[in-house]
């Protein structure tokens, strides 16, 4: 349940309080999955990275014909507004946008007007000691949905096979689970990109195997390119993970976690000297795009 003393929304135009809003029963984003959404983070009370995800929430939108309500800026701005009114300095943002009620039936033409919400919360993604200690991943038996199925460039409302991928995660007392394409290779984590280390290279599964085009995993290749270290999108098969020098995962619920094994088989080095000097970057980044905390600022 959400914390109702920190969480703010923002609902189709006006500040509410997070139990207020009223989602009809015939809106196909709840009937379907039939919508999109963007995970935002906020740093020191600014978001990060915001037009980034903007764009690809407008893409996503796109790639479904769905009609959106709010203009880009009117986002941008609902975006600052939720955060002025949270009494977080940092936090997490989910950027809804449904198709709207219509008819029973997935055809969507009766749908004619969708709906927007913006919450700002906490998210709590992992623990201080799973960060300190590392994760335990697992590769999971349930698949990434095919590229020729759905583009996985879509942010759509419909994360299934990632639900059910974590849960199988927590069953076999994982931290993690990552999902496989049809051809065995890797595709990404049930909300989160993976790189490896091997050889001195940082390496990424591409999104034509079925990778989301992350935020942060665009952001750790911009810091790789700044630091000098070799990195490339490249297909990767559960043999390169296994056989890894070190693996991290991203995403912007989850930032950067290092991963200490995988399958049961374990990471000579968790964190590694890469992943931490991606780590370092990646903070010293945040504190610049959104600013030191108020404390230190002065």
């Amino acid at each position: 349940m959400p914390e109702q003393n920190i969480a703010r929304c923002w609902f189709n135009g006006r500040l509410v309080n997070p139990a207020e809003p009223q989602i009809s029963v015939y809106d196909h984003g709840l009937l379907y999955g039939d919508g999109v959404f963007e995970g935002i983070r906020f740093y020191h009370r600014r978001a990060f990275r915001l037009q980034a995800h903007l764009e690809r929430l407008q893409h996503s939108a796109r790639a479904i014909a769905l009609a959106m309500p709010y203009a880009t800026d009117a986002l941008a701005a609902a975006v600052d507004e939720v955060i002025a009114a949270s009494p977080l300095d940092d936090g997490y943002l989910r950027l809804v946008v449904t198709r709207g009620a219509g008819s029973l039936g997935i055809d969507p033409r009766s749908c004619a007007q969708g709906n927007a919400f913006i919450v700002a919360d906490r998210i709590g993604f992992t623990s201080a000691a799973q960060r300190q200690a590392g994760l335990s991943v697992i590769v999971a038996a349930i698949r990434r949905l095919p590229t020729d199925g759905l583009d996985p460039r879509v942010k759509s409302l419909n994360y299934l096979n990632h639900v059910l991928a974590r849960m199988e995660a927590t069953r076999a007392g994982a931290d993690e689970a990552l999902l496989l394409n049809a051809q065995g290779r890797i595709t990404e984590g049930s909300g989160d990109n993976v790189f490896v280390v091997r050889r001195g290279e940082l390496l990424t599964p591409p999104g034509i195997d079925g990778a989301l085009e992350g935020i942060t995993r665009g952001v750790v290749l911009e810091l790789a390119a700044s630091l000098g270290l070799p990195a490339r999108e490249a297909s990767l098969a559960p043999y390169e993970l296994y056989t890894a020098d070190e693996c991290f995962l991203t995403g912007t619920a989850a930032e950067l976690l290092p991963v200490r094994e995988i399958d049961g088989r374990a990471l000579d080095i968790c964190p590694g000297p890469v992943t931490q000097a991606i780590e370092s970057a990646f903070s010293a980044l945040i504190a610049r795009e959104c600013g030191e905390p108020a404390e230190t600022a002065a």
